[in-house]
């Protein structure tokens, strides 16, 4: 189902994403981070879908279905590296920055700062281009609420 959308999304010059394209892989994003530790918990789940939900404008149903073809995705893409070297190359800065704030919402979610979670959303953050200050504010306006 989603072989397509990762062929374009990997391809050596990929073109930006659609809306609803990026949606999908931001969230799939989300979830890959989510699930890092090995314990892809209710909470993190649920918050996957309200970040959804309020970031595109969704109701609780579409945030789901959302999620779950995002779930479905994450499961099909490519390691880590390349996947967010294509999201780098097909989102805008301001999409990424704020989809690294919506992780580390994801990572703090469940009350637990697994390290695995931690190192893979250092990783993830730059390899999207986002610098460590950045990232870095990001977490503490996470952490402050």
């Amino acid at each position: 189902m989603f072989a397509d959308f990762l062929k374009r999304l990997t391809a050596p010059d990929p073109a930006p994403l659609q809306e609803t394209d990026a949606r999908l892989a931001l969230t799939a994003l989300l979830v890959r981070v989510a699930r890092s530790d090995g314990a892809y918990a209710s909470e993190e789940q649920h918050l996957i879908d309200a970040i959804t939900a309020e970031r595109y404008g969704l109701d609780a149903s579409a945030a789901q279905t959302l999620r779950s073809e995002a779930e479905t995705l994450e499961a099909e893409a490519p390691d880590t590296v390349r996947y967010t070297r294509a999201i780098k190359d097909a989102v805008s800065y301001e999409n990424r920055l704020a989809v690294v704030e919506a992780l580390w919402k994801v990572v703090l979610a469940d009350g637990v700062r697994a390290k695995e979670e931690d190192a893979l959303l250092r990783l993830v953050a730059n390899l999207l281009g986002i610098s460590d200050p950045d990232s870095a504010r990001a977490r503490q306006k996470v952490s402050r609420g």
